[in-house]
């Protein structure tokens, strides 16, 4: 077990914020987003219900006075996977969106690499391990 520096909390708590907007987001508008982007509904609606889990764990992970480092670790490289996987689909040829569904999803796999990558620092400046 770690004790979260207060970056690390805020790390996650911005990522559990910013994941539960594009939740909402997406589980809601999917309809209205996919025609906007030329994106298919189901992929933004089940992404959106995805992150709905996650941004309650990574909140709850927030707000811990204590951490399994293995935890911070998963949720790092998730978001290092989440984010060359939306560069990927676009490469793919799965998904053909318009020039704003692409600016989206370079939008969004940027501000995930960095929530990767504040998350890491932040895990890096926390205190070592506690004892049991």
């Amino acid at each position: 077990m770690i004790h979260p520096s207060l970056f690390l909390r805020r790390a996650l708590l911005a990522d559990a914020i910013f994941s539960g907007v594009s939740a909402v987001g997406l589980t809601l508008g999917a309809g209205m987003l996919a025609s906007l982007l030329n994106l298919p509904e189901a992929l933004l609606r089940e992404t959106g219900l995805c992150l709905i889990a996650y941004a309650i764990i990574v909140g709850w992970l927030g707000t811990r006075a204590s951490l399994a480092k293995a935890l911070v670790l998963i949720v790092v490289a998730g978001n290092a996977a989440w984010t060359l996987a939306s560069i990927w689909l676009l490469f793919s040829g799965m998904v053909s969106p318009n020039l704003l569904g692409e600016i989206v999803v370079v939008a969004q796999a940027i501000a995930t690499g960095i929530f990767a990558e504040l998350q890491y620092i932040g895990l890096r400046k926390s205190g070592s391990a506690l004892a049991a």
